[in-house]
């Protein structure tokens, strides 16, 4: 099985397929309209851009700066303001710690609201309660003194909102709101200027009834419920708004000439030299050039313990020195560097529809559609058979059913969801590229997994080490340490590491010789020391080597150590499991899931892991196309396949996956080719994944129900159905309280994840 990028032609044509933006199996061999929408149909690849309400065809993604719409990420604009499409208020693209525009934008929503009350409650009171009393004829007038404002400014958002929702062929809650407070209004207006050009049929008390406060409660409790949809949005956002804290404002940079000064952090640059001091946050992503310091990695990992830093270590920007002085050279700046990605995938993921989002907007527009329809049915069969003043009750019938059947709460229902539960998993270390990431991880069953970084720590330790009996295991480390002290190979590393956690003392070999492949040799107070595999020890003809074998661990590397050519004792090393990965292992297990190991690693250690943990399946020395191919056939075979590696050789299994997971610590590719990230690097992240996805669905889908519920219902009582059993009839007002609780509920019960354990 073959795996061929997707790559632009050179010296071929296609010609281009034009698609909808909205609707994306429509489809057309040339530019045109959508059907359905009415939208521009663009080229596959690109994605409409909205400056100034004109659509542009974008060819590459929307610049960092730019602002997009959570629910239609086709919309994008350089300044923020509302999407053209649903209304909703626009967010950037990449967070940052400045933008204010949510705060400002609740700011604004919140004093309109505010203004709004106090005179919407006097319109009430002169209306309902007749308090004060003032003269005949002069009360709507009055009404229509203080209603005015609440319309017109207030909610003025909302009418503009209203008449682009209509132009771009997209009915929408606000579509409703419009046409229901303008119906309700402008009669009232009219009634109260020009009383004598209604029949008297409308007429109750002698008057013309006018229904001001309809409108201006309309409009405050719809306020309500922007004021509460923004400040649910923001605290949403405190997920992203915690890691862009992580990142410091400045950085301590020294110049080519040894001097130093504090510049802002989006000043520095890739290879520029940074000075991080006890207690500061590391600024960059790069590598330790001098010094040494204890680094809390704890915003990455989840482990609480700090991890010592040296010369050529790697750090990360975020995470916090705390005991040296480190100079640290830059690799990865801005928009490069981990937070940063972290910070992005959060937001992503918080913008994206699910599946079951894509379901819910097809359903609104054709809803909003139908209830127009019912509204004016309603309408003239209460004014043609309904009791005196006919047309009065048609009105506010008629009103009631565009109130309460407002889709706020239907579009409401899985944004909210979705923002919540990407918020959750980021708490837990788990980054969801997308919703559909989100909504899919409950349904796996089959997980492929990498062995080393994925199931293991990801480089080699010293696991055991035995001696012959007349040496002590002490001896043997020391003379395999002290040879190995001037190679950079690995093992050797891992070998000087043991001896110096067990505080061995070492003597400074002479002659050091690498014998590439084979091991190395030395001589120590005057005799020949041999460090290596089974065939380093046949040149020097050491005996002794076949009982050391025979005692070694199996499915291990094991190095012997000989001195004077005879076998002194041998030291086994593995690339040990995770302290994780057995209870990881466990809890998938017990979750139905069937686990598969596929390894680039020789047969040997492969199966002593797989044994170790009770893996179902293992698949050793495997490429990069064999894992693809291994996820492929699993697929194949009806499984929903999950991909978990951290390596570049892991990205295409990864990306062919129906959900790919990349170990935070991995490689860049990986994590770019997955659709989830463990950002502490263990299988545990896999349970949280798999807690939230259901958690989070399960919101949805008590969202949903409960919209679909409740327009199911209200819509019949607000067209006036139980008038003739029960004499009820729904005021706008009330419906409008309706409408704007049903909301209200949706967001509170997506709040609810907020406090869900997984």
């Amino acid at each position: 099985m073959t795996h061929t990028p997707n790559t632009a032609p050179t010296h071929t044509h296609t010609p281009p397929v034009y698609v909808c933006p909205m609707h994306p199996d429509v489809t057309d061999d040339h530019a045109s309209e959508c059907p359905r929408c009415g939208m521009t149909l663009v080229t596959v690849g690109t994605e409409p851009v909205i400056h100034d309400q004109h659509h542009q065809p974008a060819a590459t993604p929307p610049p960092p700066g730019a602002y997009t719409c959570p629910m239609h990420p086709e919309i994008v604009r350089d300044e923020p303001g509302r999407c053209p499409i649903c209304g909703m208020h626009l967010e950037r693209v990449m967070p940052s710690a400045d933008d204010d525009s949510d705060l400002l934008a609740y700011r604004d929503m919140r004093r309109r609201f505010w203004i709004s009350v106090p005179l919407s409650l006097a319109v009430l009171s002169l209306s309902m309660l007749h308090f004060p009393p003032l003269p005949d004829g002069v009360g709507p007038w009055v009404e229509l003194l203080l209603a005015t404002p609440v319309v017109v400014w207030c909610a003025g958002p909302f009418f503009v909102w209203a008449v682009q929702s209509v132009r771009h062929r997209s009915p929408n809650m606000w579509t409703l709101i419009g046409l229901g407070v303008t119906a309700a209004y402008s009669y009232s207006v009219v009634a109260t200027v020009a009383p004598g050009i209604f029949p008297d049929s409308l007429k109750m008390d002698g008057r013309v009834p006018v229904y001001f406060e309809a409108a201006a409660i309309i409009c405050t409790l719809t306020l309500l419920g922007q004021v509460l949809e923004l400040r649910a949005r923001a605290t949403t956002g405190d997920a992203i708004k915690g890691l862009l804290d992580l990142a410091p404002a400045t950085a301590r940079r020294i110049a080519a000439d040894g001097s130093e000064a504090d510049v802002d952090l989006a000043e520095i640059e890739v290879g520029d030299r940074v000075r991080v001091r006890p207690g500061e946050k590391v600024p960059v992503d790069g590598r330790v050039e001098s010094g040494t310091s204890a680094v809390d990695e704890t915003m990455l990992t989840g482990e609480p313990l700090p991890v010592e830093k040296g010369p050529g270590d790697s750090v990360i920007g975020g995470t916090l020195n705390t005991t040296g002085s480190l100079v640290v050279t830059a690799s990865q700046v801005g928009a490069d560097t981990v937070l940063s990605r972290v910070v992005q995938m959060v937001a992503n993921a918080q913008r994206s529809k699910a599946p079951m989002q894509r379901l819910a907007d097809r359903v609104a527009g054709v809803f909003v559609l139908a209830v127009i329809a019912v509204a004016i049915a309603t309408f003239v069969i209460w004014g043609l058979v309904g009791p005196q003043p006919s047309w009065g009750y048609a009105l506010i019938a008629a009103v009631s059913v565009l109130i309460i059947a407002c889709p706020c709460a239907l579009g409401l229902a899985t944004p909210m969801s979705v923002m919540v539960g990407s918020g959750l998993g980021a708490k837990h270390g788990v980054l969801f590229k997308d919703a559909a990431a989100m909504e899919k991880m409950r349904e796996v069953d089959t997980l492929v997994v990498d062995k080393t970084g994925t199931l293991t720590v990801g480089r080699p330790s010293v696991t055991d080490v035995v001696a012959e009996a007349d040496a002590e295991t002490v001896a043997v480390l020391q003379v395999a340490a002290s040879v190995n002290q001037s190679s950079e190979h690995p093992l050797a590393k891992a070998i000087v590491q043991a001896a110096q956690l067990e505080a061995v003392a070492l003597v400074d070999p002479m002659d050091f010789e690498a014998a590439p492949g084979f091991g190395v040799t030395a001589t120590l107070d005057g005799v020949l020391v041999a460090v290596g595999n089974r065939d380093l020890m046949a040149t020097h003809d050491v005996t002794g080597i076949d009982g050391l074998t025979r005692r070694a661990p199996a499915g291990q590397t094991v190095i012997y150590v000989a001195v004077g050519g005879k076998a002194l004792g041998a030291i086994a090393l593995a690339d040990e499991v995770k302290a994780s990965t057995p209870d990881a292992v466990q809890t998938l297990h017990a979750d139905g899931i069937s686990l598969v190991m596929a390894t680039g690693d020789a047969e040997g250690p492969a199966q002593a892991v797989a044994t170790t943990l009770g893996i179902d399946a293992f698949h050793a020395g495997v490429k990069p196309d064999d894992k693809l191919a291994i996820v492929a056939e699993l697929q194949r075979d009806g499984h929903l396949v999950a991909m978990a590696g951290d390596g570049i050789n892991d990205a295409p299994a990864l990306a062919q996956a129906d959900i790919g997971i990349a170990m935070g610590t991995g490689s860049d590719i990986a994590i770019d080719s997955a659709a989830i990230t463990l950002v502490q690097g263990d299988l545990r992240g896999i349970t949280a994944a798999r807690g939230v996805s259901q958690a989070t669905v399960s919101n949805m889908k008590q969202n949903l129900g409960f919209a679909f519920l409740y327009n199911t219902l209200g819509i019949p009582i607000a067209a006036g159905v139980l008038y003739p059993f029960t004499g009820l009839m729904l005021s706008p007002i009330i419906a409008a309280a309706a409408m704007s609780l049903s909301s209200v509920s949706v967001i509170l019960n997506a709040l609810r994840l907020r406090r869900t354990k997984v």
